[in-house]
């Protein structure tokens, strides 16, 4: 029979006792789910319209995203694509998509632009901190209260509106229309890019953990100029000659 109150060092026991299976429980119960975003086979995204799959003006290869910053996910596959664009130096371009359900996503991609207006660095900043902390926003209230401490601790008042006008708005189903033109349908849609190689154009990553660094050293490998066959050719140099008389 259960008992609401129990005292005592049995008690006592029994409360830190029940923690930690709980814990244990809650561990048990999202390890698996993680692991599954990565490792369950997912259908290659069939690519309508490939006008965005390229890299940005003068780089050879790129890292191109769509992704929803309330999907698990795209929050498990995030510090994979923060170290590849740290360690290869490439671009990295994130588009927004909206899944229907995600009550809050819609709002952190028009604070995340809000952020971009500042500086692109602390717009995405605030991205990765969104998906860093993706756990722990279940509402707009907890979104909001969020939003409202990275700005403290960034120094950024945020103004009573932060899209006033609904142009941020409209950036970001922009982006969903791109998606949807894409083909994109499933997050995160990661696609790493290249110009003037000579593999495909763009490679789909379907397994961030097992594959993104991978096909970024492939993409690099198939761009790379060789210099030396571009080198103009050494030349022995001639020796002085003597004038002939005749």
């Amino acid at each position: 029979m259960f008992r609401p109150f129990l005292f005592g060092r049995h008690a006592r026991f029994q409360r830190i006792h029940a923690g930690l299976l709980l814990a244990l429980t809650a561990l048990l119960l999202n390890v698996p789910s993680a692991r599954a975003q990565f490792s369950a086979p997912r259908s290659p995204t069939q690519v309508r319209d490939a006008s965005a799959l390229h890299p940005p003006a003068g780089a050879r290869v790129a890292i191109i995203e769509f992704d929803d910053l309330q999907c698990p996910a795209c929050a498990a596959a995030n510090p994979l694509l923060m170290q590849a664009a740290a360690k290869y130096g490439i671009p990295w371009i994130r588009h927004d998509v909206h899944i229907p359900g995600h009550v809050w996503s819609p709002t952190a991609a028009i604070n995340a632009r809000f952020f971009d207006t500042k500086s692109k660095t602390l717009g995405n900043d605030y991205r990765n901190s969104v998906f860093a902390n993706q756990a722990s926003i279940e509402t707009l209230d907890e979104l909001q209260q969020f939003t409202q401490r990275f700005a403290s601790a960034h120094s950024v008042a945020l103004p009573f509106a932060i899209d006033p006008q609904g142009k941020l708005a409209a950036a970001a189903q922009a982006d969903c229309q791109l998606a949807l033109r894409t083909g994109a349908k499933l997050t995160p849609a990661i696609f790493i890019v290249t110009s003037g190689g000579k593999g495909a154009p763009f490679i789909e990553v379907l397994n961030p953990q097992t594959q993104l660094f991978t096909t970024i050293d492939q993409a690099l490998a198939q761009t790379h100029i060789d210099t030396r066959s571009s080198a103009p050719a050494k030349t022995t140099p001639k020796t002085a000659q003597k004038p002939t008389h005749k």
